[in-house]
């Protein structure tokens, strides 16, 4: 040892650094080779190792009394809920998230509690869901949570509502969701801006890795609070309320069941694995979803189902914004244009209206009278014209 250390102080400086480095890379490979070991033969005997810092969850499963009457209407959907649950939803503002639909991404979480979904491509024919959270008491865990995209953000201002995504398209242009989103003043809950324990990321939350992008993950009520924490409650920062504009569809109960079994929505053509296809179930008087297999929600292993299916056709183009591939896209938002309304187990064939971006849109029959909607889960789909659907 002694003749090691007479060595090296022999050295030059600039010998003695880059015999150190040497030394320390050494010893960290070592290091990290009983690490691995170690790891590698906990796993190889079963052992449970900890995480770091384990990954949030809900902080209730919530859910409503079933012995008490159900006696208040959702604004959003007409679905009847109990007296507690409008006490709660009362204290809050709706909440949008955008939830991818990747088919790699699949099951996602969160949808089947959702009072109203929008489903629209994203880019490529590969469809995203804009899910509209309010009347369903508890904390919900939603996810993979995505991007923002602009024609959402006119389907959005139709409820004042929280905004939650991770980042979107800011490419300068008609595109530029995220300028749109400062210009047009929104209740933003961009992941970008807060972070841990709000969201989250859990790479194994189908059982097996995963990319990045599918593993954004919240809840309703960690988003919830951080829109109180900005003054966005049922009122905002100069206390007006979120519905003072607002304008609810109409809705009915449910009525005789028809005869129409099957509906297929076609998105792009050359994307099959986003054509959709809902299968009428009378016992429920509802629609079960399809993308090839059965639709389910991670939350609760259960079936995707809707209590109306609305497609309406809207002229789509591209930004032409100079992002590589020109992939984003445009839609009709507003105006007037061809809908179908699947609800009863019947098809009525009619039209959309909204004038404006922050107008309710409206579902109109071949009379020009709004159509009553029924009450529970609304889905709308919005497909490029003359896109196929049949039933």
């Amino acid at each position: 040892m002694d003749k090691l250390v007479n060595i090296f102080e022999n050295l030059t400086s600039l010998q003695k650094i880059l015999v150190s480095v040497i030394v320390v890379t050494i010893l960290y490979g070592l290091s990290t080779s009983v690490a691995y070991s170690v790891f590698t033969k906990g796993l190889s005997k079963g052992l449970s190792l900890p995480l770091t810092t384990p990954l949030p969850t809900p902080t209730s499963d919530g859910g409503e009394d079933p012995n008490l009457p159900r006696t208040a209407e959702c604004p959003l959907n007409g679905n009847m809920h109990t007296e507690p649950a409008k006490e709660a939803w009362e204290k809050k503002r709706p909440l949008a998230v955008m939830i991818e639909n990747h088919s790699e991404a699949r099951p996602q979480s969160g949808l089947s509690k959702a009072d109203v979904v929008y489903e629209a491509v994203a880019e490529g024919g590969i469809t995203r869901f804009m899910a509209m959270f309010y009347c369903n008491i508890g904390d919900i865990q939603v996810g993979p949570v995505r991007s923002a995209r602009t024609y959402y953000l006119d389907w959005l201002g139709e409820y004042d509502a929280l905004y939650a995504h991770v980042g979107g398209a800011n490419t300068p242009g008609p595109a530029d969701a995220l300028s749109q989103i400062i210009k047009y003043g929104v209740k933003d809950l961009n992941q970008f801006g807060i972070g841990f324990p709000t969201f989250w990321r859990d790479y194994q939350r189908l059982g097996h890795p995963v990319a990045t992008e599918h593993t954004m993950y919240s809840t309703t009520e960690k988003l919830w609070a951080v829109g109180a924490k900005r003054g966005w409650t049922n009122v905002d920062e100069d206390k007006v309320p979120w519905d003072k504009n607002f304008t609810k569809w109409k809705f009915k109960d449910d009525q005789a069941a028809g005869e129409i079994s099957s509906i297929m929505v076609d998105f792009w053509s050359n994307q099959p694995n986003y054509q959709v296809t809902w299968a009428y179930d009378k016992n429920c008087n509802c629609y079960q979803r399809k993308n090839g297999s059965p639709h389910l929600d991670l939350n609760t292993k259960a079936q995707l189902q809707s209590k109306v299916v609305i497609v309406q056709f809207e002229v789509e183009r591209n930004a032409n914004d100079g992002y590589p591939g020109n992939i984003h896209l445009l839609y009709g938002t507003t105006g007037k244009g061809k809908a179908l309304i699947f609800e009863d187990g019947k098809v009525i064939e009619g039209t959309w209206s909204k004038a404006s971006r922050l107008s309710k849109t409206k579902y109109l029959d071949s009379k020009g009278l709004e159509i009553a909607l029924n009450r529970g889960q609304i889905w709308i789909q919005t497909v490029p014209e003359g896109s196929k659907v049949s039933f």
